[in-house]
């Protein structure tokens, strides 16, 4: 049996717990089952940040789960985003259940709306508990890697010049061409300058690692990288081409740079997430080297209130 609390926010001894179960759970998997949006609630010090926490306690008072619940960086599509991470030790004990069915039910009761849970390396036990739980697959992410350096160098069309960004002069450039390339995207699309100010607040932000590609028309495209210092990858965080220039042939040479940036920082591999369903892109990174890792699963339940 389980004790799930839910709270609002949670004191700095209850962040160092779910942290340290999270950690636990981050090294048996070898990647982290939370994403940005949903982990702030247990970063050191946040404690006025708009996280729904569910704390899952074992017999012993031990943290076995934790749940986290956060309204989506998305204002063309408003939904409330969950995520789940269970210690290595509880995973066959249905924590991971319980923990969703709370969250679930805490969303109705406080009105309801569209949920999207995102499942990290999913699997048959994810897909069976977010079924008990009123949830259908909607998406799945691959995970893709590759060994850095590549051999092949970027080859841009003729007038294309490429520079880092500069926040707060391209700014509002960038917003508009990236809600072009991601117009109904569930997580990218639909962005606003808060949304871009929060990302430029995280300690990855780097503006040396975020291209952007101009050609006589103005920005063209761009690829924004994150380095995870802690695991030594370098990831494709974004990567857009402004639709007007379709057929410019931007895609790849934007990818090679990109990957360019992160090696020459050190990192000896470099990552990228993709839509399975974008069977294109997918044969672009494979054609420059690229493997699948794992899969995530988004899971979508229209809640009403009860």
């Amino acid at each position: 049996m389980v004790d799930i609390d839910a709270t609002e926010t949670l004191s700095d001894a209850e962040q160092a717990e779910v942290r340290a179960m999270h950690d636990a759970a981050a090294a048996a998997d070898g990647y982290a089952s939370l994403g940005d949006a949903v982990r702030v609630g247990i970063e050191p010090g946040n404690h006025e940040v708009a996280v729904r926490n569910f704390v899952a306690r074992g017999d012993d008072g031990r943290v076995v789960g934790y749940g986290a619940l956060a309204p989506a960086d998305n204002a063309e599509r408003p939904h409330s985003a969950a995520g789940i991470v269970v210690h290595p030790e509880h995973r066959k004990d249905g924590v991971q259940r319980d923990l969703l069915q709370t969250v679930t039910l805490d969303v109705a009761r406080r009105g309801g709306g569209p949920v999207v849970w995102w499942r990290v390396g999913a699997d048959e036990r994810s897909d069976a508990d977010a079924a008990a739980a009123g949830y259908s697959p909607t998406r799945d992410l691959l995970q893709m890697v590759v060994p850095l350096p590549l051999s092949e160098p970027a080859r841009w069309p003729e007038g294309v010049d490429v520079r880092a960004f500069v926040p707060g002069r391209d700014d509002a450039e960038w917003l508009r061409v990236n809600n072009r390339a991601f117009e109904g995207h569930p997580e990218q699309g639909g962005w606003v300058q808060s949304t871009l100010d929060r990302r430029m607040h995280e300690p990855w932000f780097d503006p040396k690692g975020f291209l952007l590609a101009f050609d006589r028309d103005g920005l063209a495209g761009f690829c924004w990288t994150k380095i995870h210092e802690d695991d030594g990858l370098g990831e494709i965080y974004v990567i857009g081409v402004d639709p007007s220039r379709a057929g410019r042939h931007l895609g790849r040479p934007l990818v090679v740079a990109g990957l360019q940036s992160i090696a020459e920082r050190g990192v000896p591999t470099g990552m990228l997430f993709v839509d399975a369903a974008n069977e294109r892109a997918v044969r672009l990174y494979e054609s420059l080297g690229f493997t699948t890792r794992r899969t995530d699963r988004a899971y979508q339940n229209e809640l009403g209130a009860p």
